[in-house]
C-alpha cells in the first residue's frame, strides 16, 4: 500500500519509492496541501502546517479560528468567493447567477489499482499492485456539486496522477467555466519556472524564467496542444541542475486547449496549476450529470532534471503508450514526402521503396497526395479515395508489390480535415467546425472537420478502416495541419457552442480508440505540421510522434533536446534528409544527420534514388549501426549532458537498463580555432564495471572502468569544420 490515512492527525500521506505528497483535512472538512518532497518515513507529518491570524484583509471563514482563512491556506483544490483571491482550480456557475461553491469533504476511499478516465487517455496499471488510488469526494451542501478529486499512486514509478470528476447531484443545470485536473499549494516562492515552447519548425525549446509576484502562464487557445507551448511545466528549486536539486513536474494527458501556470501570491507562496484551459470554455453540467477533467502526471525528482525526465519516460514508455507496438523495435523507414512532394507516380513509389530495401531499410512510408485529385494541398481531404491516375493500379497493388520485396508499406493520412474542393464537403458543408454568418477561415487551403458530431465521426472511422482493409498497411502517419477558427457546432444549441472544443476532443479520442482497436498490428504514428500535437494524450492511442517539420540536424538538436525533458526517444520520429534543407537551407553532412537521426525512431525524408554511391554506402553503415542501437535508444534511460542552449556543443546518451551498453552522441555546432581540451564526464554507468570504448564504429583496445568514464571522463576531439558529430558506444567487458 502507498496510501496511508492517520484518522488521529486527519492525513493523507502518499508515497512512492522517492517521493511523498501529504494532505489534511481542517477542522475535518477543508483539504489542506501540507508537502510534496522527498520521501518522508515518520509519523508526524500532521504538523507540517503552520497556520498565523493574518491582516483582515484575509477573510475569516470560521469566525471562531482567526489563523483559518481560504486567503492563507495551502488548498488541495481551491474555489473562488469564500476569500481566496488566488486563481481557482475550478468555478461553477449556479442558476442564480453567482460562481460562489463551499465544498467540503464528505468521505474518501483507497482502493488498490488505478481506474480509467472516461472518454479520455489516461496512464494505466497491468496488475493492481503497481499502483493505488485515493478518491476524495468533497461536497456542497447547498447546491448538490460534488468533486470527487483523484489520486493514482505509482509507487516504484514515483509519479502520481490526479484528475477530478465533477457531479451534480442536485437539481438544477449549473453551468462548469473552469475545471483543473491539479493544483498544488507551495510554502514558498523561491523556484525557477520551466517550460517548453516555440513555433513551427521550431517546437519545444527550453525556457526557464524566476517566479516573480502574479501570474506566470503557458497556454493555448488554438485547439490542439500547439507548437506554441506543451502541456507541462516545472518548478527548479534555486540551483537544480540536470543532475542535482529538487525538481516539481505537472504534465497533463491532454491534446486541446490547456493552461499550466505558477502564480506567487501577497504571502510568497506558489501555486502551481495545470488543466483545461478555461478559455472560451463552459460547459452545461445537467442534473445527474458528471464532467471528467484530464489527468495530470505530477513527478518530484530530488536528482535535478534528468531525474524528473526519466521518470516521465519510464512511465509514458510503459505505462501510458500501449499495444503492440509498446514494447517491440520501431522499424527504419523511407518517407517519400520531401522527395517527391505531390508529383510522384506508381513507378516513382516503387523505386524508391527498391532502392531503400536495398539498404536495409524496412518500411516505406506513402505521404501525401495518393487520393482524390491531390496534386496540391487545395484539394481532395476527406475524399479517402485512391487516386487512379497516379497508382493505376490501385492502392492494394501498390502495396503488395512493394510488400512482396520484403519491405513493410505505411500511408499518411489526414482525417481530421476537409478540403472545400472535395465531394465531402460538397455532400456535407455542415460538417466542418464553423459559426453561422461567419466566413469560414482557411488554413492550408483546408478546414476542420466537427468532431463534436457522431456522423462524422463515424465517417472518418469507417473511410480511415475500408482504406486499411484494403492493402497490407502497417504503419500510419496521423496528421493535422491547421488550428481551430470559427470554433462552433452545427449540431449544438447556443448555450453549449463553447463546448465545442472540448467535445472535439473527446470525439477525436473515441475515433482514435475505435481505429487503433480495430487494427492493432498498425504501427500509427501521430503528427500536425510535425510537433504540434506532441502531448501525452496523443501518446496513449500512437506510440510515437513525428517531432517537428524541421529535419536540419542542428535545428533537431534544440528540439529533440527539449523534446526529452518530458518525452522517451521511442516516441520521437526523427529521420535523415536531403541538404540544403528544406526548412532552413543548412548544409550538413550525411554522417552528422544520422547521428542526429539515430537518437530517436530513425528513417530517411529524401530520394533515394538520387544518391551517390559513396552517399549509399553512408545510408547502409547508417541503417546497420542503427540496427544494432536500436533496442538500446528506444528503451535505455536517457541522459543529457551538454545542453544546445548553454553552448556550442551538445551531447546525450543512452544507457541500458542493466548498464551493460551505452551510447553517447557529441555534436559540434561551429568549429572554434585553437579551442580549449574539453572532457566528457558521462552519466549512468556502473562504476565497477569495465567499458570497452568505440568510436564511429572504429573499437579502441583500451578499457575503462565506469568510475574513470563518469568522474574523469573522456577526452574530446575538435573537429575543424561546422557541424560535425561523433558517436561513441561502450560495451560492458565480462
Amino acid at each position: 500500500m502507498s496510501i496511508f490515512y492517520d484518522e488521529q492527525q486527519k492525513t493523507f500521506h502518499l508515497q512512492t519509492s522517492s517521493t511523498s505528497y501529504v494532505i489534511q483535512l481542517i477542522h475535518d472538512r477543508h483539504l489542506a496541501h501540507l508537502y510534496w518532497g522527498p520521501v518522508l518515513r515518520h509519523s508526524t507529518v500532521g504538523s507540517l502546517l503552520r497556520r498565523i491570524e493574518r491582516a483582515s484583509f484575509s477573510p475569516n471563514y470560521h469566525d471562531e479560528d482567526r489563523t483559518f482563512s481560504f486567503d492563507t491556506l495551502p488548498q488541495e483544490y481551491p474555489g473562488y468567493g469564500r476569500g481566496d483571491y488566488r486563481e481557482p482550480a475550478f468555478e461553477v456557475m449556479l442558476p442564480n447567477g453567482s460562481t460562489v461553491n463551499d465544498l467540503h469533504y464528505v468521505s474518501h476511499r483507497i482502493t488498490a489499482g488505478k481506474p480509467g478516465l472516461q472518454g479520455l487517455p489516461a496512464t494505466y496499471v497491468e496488475q493492481d499492485s503497481e499502483a493505488d488510488t485515493l478518491e476524495i469526494t468533497l461536497r456542497d451542501e447547498l447546491t448538490g456539486l460534488e468533486a470527487i478529486v483523484q489520486y493514482s499512486v505509482f509507487g516504484e514509478l514515483n509519479a502520481i496522477t490526479r484528475a477530478v470528476r465533477l457531479h451534480n447531484q442536485g437539481g438544477e443545470t449549473v453551468s462548469i467555466r473552469r475545471a483543473l485536473s491539479s493544483s498544488v499549494d507551495f510554502h514558498q516562492d523561491q523556484y525557477e519556472m520551466m517550460h517548453l515552447s516555440g513555433a513551427w519548425v521550431r517546437e519545444r525549446h527550453v525556457h526557464y524564467r524566476p517566479l516573480t509576484p502574479g501570474l506566470q502562464r503557458v497556454e493555448s487557445k488554438r485547439g490542439s496542444s500547439s507548437h506554441q507551448h506543451n502541456p507541462f511545466i516545472a518548478l527548479l528549486e534555486k540551483g537544480a541542475t540536470e543532475d542535482h536539486g529538487q525538481v516539481y513536474g505537472m504534465s497533463l494527458v491532454y491534446s486541446g486547449n490547456f493552461i499550466a501556470q505558477v502564480e506567487v501570491d501577497q504571502f510568497r507562496t506558489a501555486r502551481m496549476q495545470i488543466g483545461l484551459s478555461p478559455f472560451d470554455f463552459e460547459w452545461k453540467l445537467e442534473a445527474g450529470e458528471t464532467f471528467q477533467t484530464p489527468e495530470a502526471v505530477l513527478v518530484h525528482s530530488a536528482e535535478g532534471i534528468g531525474g524528473m525526465s526519466r521518470t516521465y519516460h519510464r512511465l509514458y514508455r510503459t505505462r501510458l503508450s500501449r499495444g503492440t507496438h509498446r514494447d517491440k523495435v520501431r522499424p527504419i523507414l523511407i518517407n517519400n514526402w520531401e522527395a517527391t512532394y505531390f508529383d510522384f507516380d506508381a513507378p516513382k513509389i516503387k523505386s524508391i521503396a527498391a532502392a531503400g530495401q536495398e539498404l536495409g531499410i524496412e518500411l516505406f512510408v506513402l505521404d501525401d497526395g495518393w487520393f482524390g485529385h491531390r496534386d496540391d494541398d487545395r484539394t481532395s481531404l476527406g475524399d479517402w479515395v485512391e487516386d487512379r491516375r497516379k497508382l493505376p493500379e490501385g492502392l492494394g497493388k501498390l502495396a503488395n508489390d512493394i510488400v512482396a520485396t520484403g519491405m513493410q508499406f505505411g500511408l499518411w493520412f489526414e482525417p481530421e480535415m476537409v478540403s472545400p474542393d472535395s465531394d465531402l464537403y460538397r455532400r456535407h458543408p455542415d460538417w466542418c467546425l464553423h459559426v453561422p454568418d461567419r466566413s469560414r477561415s482557411m488554413g492550408r487551403q483546408q478546414l476542420i472537420l466537427d468532431l463534436s458530431r457522431q456522423d462524422v465521426c463515424d465517417y472518418i472511422v469507417e473511410s480511415v478502416s475500408s482504406v486499411l482493409s484494403s492493402a497490407p498497411i502497417t504503419y500510419v502517419k496521423w496528421d493535422m495541419n491547421r488550428n481551430m477558427s470559427e470554433i462552433g457546432s452545427a449540431l449544438l444549441p447556443a448555450d453549449r457552442q463553447r463546448e465545442t472544443a472540448h467535445r472535439y476532443m473527446l470525439g477525436l479520442y473515441n475515433v482514435l480508440e475505435r481505429i487503433t482497436s480495430a487494427f492493432p498490428d498498425v504501427l500509427f504514428e501521430s503528427c500536425s505540421g510535425g510537433g504540434g500535437r506532441f502531448d501525452p494524450g496523443m501518446l496513449y492511442y500512437m506510440p510515437q510522434t513525428w517531432t517537428s517539420d524541421d529535419t536540419d540536424a542542428v535545428e533537431r538538436l534544440k528540439i529533440q533536446y527539449g523534446t526529452s525533458m518530458v518525452y522517451p526517444a521511442s516516441s520521437m520520429g526523427s529521420h535523415v534528409s536531403a541538404v540544403p534543407n528544406h526548412q532552413v537551407g543548412r548544409i550538413t553532412s550525411f554522417a552528422t544527420r544520422g547521428h542526429v537521426a539515430m537518437s530517436g525512431n530513425f528513417g530517411y525524408e529524401l530520394d533515394l534514388t538520387s544518391l551517390t554511391e559513396k552517399e549509399k554506402q553512408e545510408v547502409r553503415e547508417q541503417v546497420a549501426q542503427y540496427k544494432q542501437l536500436r533496442e538500446l535508444i528506444q528503451f535505455g534511460e536517457f541522459y543529457r549532458l551538454l545542453s544546445p542552449f548553454e553552448g556550442n556543443c551538445t551531447v546525450w546518451m543512452f544507457v541500458s537498463e542493466d548498464q551493460q551498453e551505452a551510447f553517447a552522441g557529441y555534436f559540434q555546432v561551429l568549429s572554434e580555432p585553437n579551442p580549449p581540451l574539453r572532457r566528457l564526464k558521462l552519466r549512468g554507468l556502473n562504476p565497477q564495471s569495465q567499458y570497452r570504448m568505440s568510436v564511429n564504429g572504429v573499437e579502441e583496445e583500451q578499457v575503462y572502468y565506469g568510475d574513470e568514464l563518469m568522474y574523469h571522463g573522456i577526452a574530446l576531439i575538435e573537429k575543424y569544420e561546422d557541424f560535425q558529430s561523433t558517436l561513441f558506444t561502450f560495451k560492458a567487458v565480462k
